[in-house]
C-alpha cells in the first residue's frame, strides 16, 4: 500500500497557508473498498477520500476506524484538488447526498445538511485561553468539542475525537456547520493550531463551510 500514489493538501490553512488539516486523497480505482479502512489506517491522517470518478465529483471518505458518509475537510479539500486537475466540479457525490462547491476567490466552500457528521459533545469555555490549555489526554472517547468566543462571530476551538482514532482534530468541517446551526449565524472558527473554517448560516437546515487549501509540503 505504501507504493500507491497518495496527494496531500492542507485544508482549512491560514492566509500564509500555514497549519491546515492534511488529507490524503487517491484514485478509487487503485484501492477496492475492502481496503480503503486499512488504507486510510495506515496513511495516518484523520480522512482519507478516494476519488470514484473525477469528472462527475463521485467520493467516499474513510477514517482509521471506517467510512464517513460527509465530512467537511475531505469535501472541502477534494473539491479543490479535482479544479487542480481540470475537474471544477460544481458538485461532489458522497453517500450523505450530493454537495454543492463553490469557489471565491482563494476559499473553496461546500454546502451540507447540518445534522450530517459526527455527534459532538459541546462545551463553550469561557475564554479563548480556557480552550488552548484543554489537555487531550483528558478526552478518551466519544467527540467532544470546546469553544469559546474571541468576539462576535469569531471563535477559538479544539475538537477531539478519540471514538475515530483521532486524538485531536486540527480542523473539523462538519462540526463547523453544526455549531454554525446551534449559534444561529455565520462563523469564522479557528481551529486547532491555527486552521480557519469560514461558515455561512443558512437556515432552516443547512450551512458552508469553507477555507484555503494548499498542497502540503
Amino acid at each position: 500500500m505504501t507504493d500507491l500514489p497518495v496527494a496531500v493538501v492542507k485544508v482549512f490553512t491560514d492566509q500564509d497557508g500555514h497549519f491546515g488539516n492534511p488529507l490524503g486523497i487517491v484514485a478509487g480505482h487503485l484501492v477496492p473498498p475492502s481496503g480503503r479502512q486499512a488504507l486510510a489506517a495506515h496513511l495516518g491522517y484523520s480522512e482519507t477520500v478516494y476519488v470514484d470518478d473525477a469528472a462527475t465529483g463521485a467520493v467516499r471518505i474513510f477514517t482509521a476506524t471506517g467510512e464517513m458518509p460527509f465530512a467537511g475537510h475531505p469535501t472541502v479539500g477534494v473539491a479543490w484538488w479535482l479544479r487542480s486537475q481540470g475537474h471544477a466540479v460544481p458538485t461532489l457525490r458522497t453517500p450523505a447526498g450530493e454537495i454543492p462547491v463553490t469557489f471565491e476567490g482563494d476559499l473553496v466552500s461546500v454546502r451540507a445538511d447540518t445534522s450530517w457528521g459526527s455527534t459532538w459533545d459541546w462545551t463553550e469555555l469561557p475564554t479563548p485561553t480556557d480552550v488552548l490549555a484543554a489537555d487531550p489526554a483528558s478526552y478518551s472517547a466519544g467527540h467532544t468539542y470546546l469553544w469559546s468566543w474571541i468576539s462576535p462571530g469569531v471563535i477559538r476551538a479544539r475538537a477531539f475525537a478519540p471514538a475515530m482514532g483521532v486524538p485531536e482534530d486540527e480542523a473539523t468541517g462538519s462540526a463547523a456547520t453544526q455549531l454554525t446551526a446551534l449559534l444561529g449565524r455565520d462563523l469564522h472558527i479557528i481551529q486547532g493550531a491555527g486552521s480557519h473554517l469560514h461558515t455561512t448560516h443558512l437556515p432552516p437546515s443547512h450551512a458552508t463551510v469553507g477555507g484555503r487549501v494548499v498542497w502540503a509540503e
